[in-house]
C-alpha cells in the first residue's frame, strides 16, 4: 500500500478536503450538535463550539501521519461544509479498512453522501492500494445501508448485540467491497 494521507479529492458537487480549524463553528452549527445526526453515532452532539474546535484540533494534528484519511465535505456551489466521512479503522495486514460517515441533516436524501463515498471508494482503492472497504451501520439505521449499497457494499451479515451507538447497545449490518469487485463495475 502507498499511504498518502488526507489528500483533497473533488466530485461533481463536493470538495474532499482538509480540515482547518477555522471549520469549528459551522461544522458544529451543521452536524456536531446534532441529535439527529449522532442519533446511530457512537459520539454525542458537541455541547459547545470549543468541543468542536478541539476535536478538529485533535484531527489536525493527526494529519501528520500519512496513514490518516478524515475529511470535510465542503459544497463546491457555495463552500458550506455539511458534514464529513474517513477512515475510522484499518488493518495493513490484509489492506482493508472500515469507512464511517455522518452528515448535516439538511442534505440527507440528495446524494450527497453516496458521492462522497465513492470518491473515497475510488481513492482508496486506485491511488492508496486497498483491498476491502467495509463500513457498518445501526440496524435501525437503514438510510445509511442505502448510502453503502449505492456505493456497491455488499452485505455481509448482521451481528446480533455486536455494537454501541447513542441508542445502546445494538445489531450491526456489516457490509464490504472489495477490489476486484470495483474493478469489475
Amino acid at each position: 500500500m502507498t499511504h498518502k494521507g488526507t489528500v483533497t479529492l473533488t466530485t461533481e458537487r463536493l470538495i474532499l478536503r482538509r480540515y482547518i480549524i477555522g471549520d469549528a463553528e459551522e461544522a458544529y452549527r451543521n452536524w456536531m450538535s446534532s441529535e439527529r445526526v449522532t442519533k446511530f453515532l457512537t459520539w454525542t452532539p458537541h455541547k459547545s463550539v470549543d468541543e468542536s474546535r478541539e476535536y478538529i484540533q485533535s484531527v489536525l494534528d493527526s494529519y501528520e501521519k500519512d496513514s490518516i484519511y478524515n475529511w470535510v465535505m465542503e459544497l463546491r456551489e457555495n463552500h458550506k461544509i455539511i458534514g464529513s466521512i474517513g477512515v475510522n479503522s484499518l488493518r495493513e495486514d490484509v489492506r482493508s479498512c472500515e469507512v464511517g460517515y455522518c452528515m448535516s441533516e439538511s442534505y440527507w436524501g440528495c446524494g450527497l453522501m453516496a458521492e462522497a463515498f465513492q470518491a473515497v471508494i475510488r481513492f482508496l482503492f486506485t491511488e492508496v492500494g486497498f483491498s476491502r472497504i467495509e463500513a457498518t451501520h445501526d440496524v435501525n439505521n437503514p438510510a445509511s445501508g442505502r448510502v453503502m449499497e449505492k456505493c456497491g457494499l455488499q452485505y455481509e451479515g448482521t451481528l446480533r448485540k455486536a455494537d454501541r451507538n447513542n441508542q445502546g447497545i445494538c445489531d450491526s449490518v456489516h457490509r464490504a467491497i472489495l477490489r476486484e469487485e470495483y474493478d469489475n463495475n
